[in-house]
């Protein structure tokens, strides 16, 4: 399954979060330096759909706000 996500890198509360349209927002605390946030991200999309976090991978937008991950 893609899953489209746009982050929100250094936010003051980690959450995650569907807005109007359906479109899911992630915040962490990580800032985006040398893929820290990207792996907060991983960790979060793991929490939120109960899977492991070898099972999702980044497949586009890895220095953008919206990215596309697959979970496998």
């Amino acid at each position: 399954m893609k899953v489209s996500v746009i982050t929100h890198p250094h936010a003051k509360q980690p959450r995650i979060e569907t807005d109007l349209l359906g479109q899911l927002h992630v915040y962490v605390l990580e800032p985006p330096l040398e893929g820290r946030a990207n792996e907060a991200v991983i960790e979060a999309l793991a929490a939120h759909f109960h899977t492991k976090k070898n099972r999702i991978f980044l497949l586009s937008g890895a220095s953008a706000k919206r990215k596309i991950f697959e979970i496998t």
